[in-house]
């Protein structure tokens, strides 16, 4: 078996194709159950534990099998490790022998920011030439660098809750050729960005509806728990909804399943999903003064997709 590090899979992946292959995986048959979403109680910040199962449908010219083994630990912060952990297990399909193991945090990473990329193209303002970076985490270089693929992008405001992490993710990024400054206020980027992309773990929401400009495009990717929000009860009724997943979306995050409890949208309000959108059957934004809003939590076929990928420039 082989094992596949962080650099491997940096080395085989760039933004656009992987997107690429995240639309082909929505357009076929991988098989999806539900994952395993476990609450692990610790002194410091309660953690995650998930398991993501996916599998290639029998009509599939390759057959593959992929579990993720992914924790998410809130407080590894403040000890300069990364919230995030993981591996991930690609096996052979037509036999069940293990392929590879995979950086389960480095492939999240990829295919996370590869889902919003992909999403983007159906909901992000061609001339859109603005973007806010709400978090400064690992997954924000992945982010930024995925919508800069897609979009025109010139400016990049990154904003933190601790201002000295934004301060160095943006010169580091900078320095890497991307035009990301840190900011300290939230406000005034938000009303002039076109693309707002959010990566954070809170609790209350961030982003508020008030002050999104018309056309602006909301790219939710933190807040994965029900307890958890980035956007408040303004920001969902004026944006046109859409999300990774519907299973997902509409009860593992915060963003939709607050407002859905509290009556304020119902599930039918959502009105796409990757799969709509990579089978062709909504065509996403729908004009120009549009304000869109994704939500994504992840899911076993994006991994699943992104293994494959990976599998395929490396072996």
């Amino acid at each position: 078996m082989k094992v596949i590090s962080a650099d491997d899979i940096d080395t085989a992946l760039d933004p656009k194709t992987l997107a690429d292959e995240l639309k082909a995986a929505f357009q076929s048959d991988i098989e999806v159950p539900v994952r395993h979403h476990h609450d692990i109680a610790r002194p410091d910040a309660d953690a995650t534990l998930l398991l993501m199962p996916a599998w290639t449908g029998r009509n599939a010219k390759e057959a593959y099998v992929g579990t993720k083994i992914v924790t998410i630990y809130p407080a590894n912060g403040m000890k300069s490790l990364p919230s995030v952990m993981g591996t991930y297990l690609l096996i052979k399909g037509d036999t069940g022998e293990p392929l590879a193991s995979l950086d389960g945090a480095r492939l999240t990473l990829w295919r996370t920011a590869a889902a919003s990329a992909l999403a983007a193209r159906y909901l992000v303002k061609p001339s859109a030439s603005r973007m806010v970076m709400i978090g400064s985490g690992a997954l924000a270089p992945f982010l930024i660098r995925a919508h800069c693929a897609e979009s025109p992008i010139s400016d990049v405001a990154l904003w933190n809750h601790r201002p000295e992490r934004a301060e160095y993710v943006a010169r580091e990024l900078k320095a890497q050729g991307l035009p990301v400054r840190a900011v300290d206020n939230l406000e005034a980027a938000i009303r002039e960005a076109d693309i707002i992309s959010s990566a954070t773990l809170s609790s209350t929401p961030l982003i508020r509806g008030a002050w999104l400009k018309d056309g602006a495009h909301l790219d939710c990717v933190g807040a994965f728990k029900p307890s958890m929000r980035e956007t408040d009860d303004v920001a969902i009724t004026r944006a046109s909804l859409f999300c990774d997943t519907r299973a997902g979306a509409l009860k593992e995050g915060g963003d939709y399943a607050q407002p859905i409890a509290a009556g304020l949208i119902k599930a039918s309000d959502i009105k796409a999903d990757l799969f709509d959108f990579a089978r062709g059957t909504h065509r996403g934004r729908a004009s120009s003064q549009e304000i869109t809003m994704f939500k994504s939590v992840g899911t076993a076929i994006e991994d699943l997709a992104a293994a494959m990928a990976v599998w395929k420039r490396v072996s």
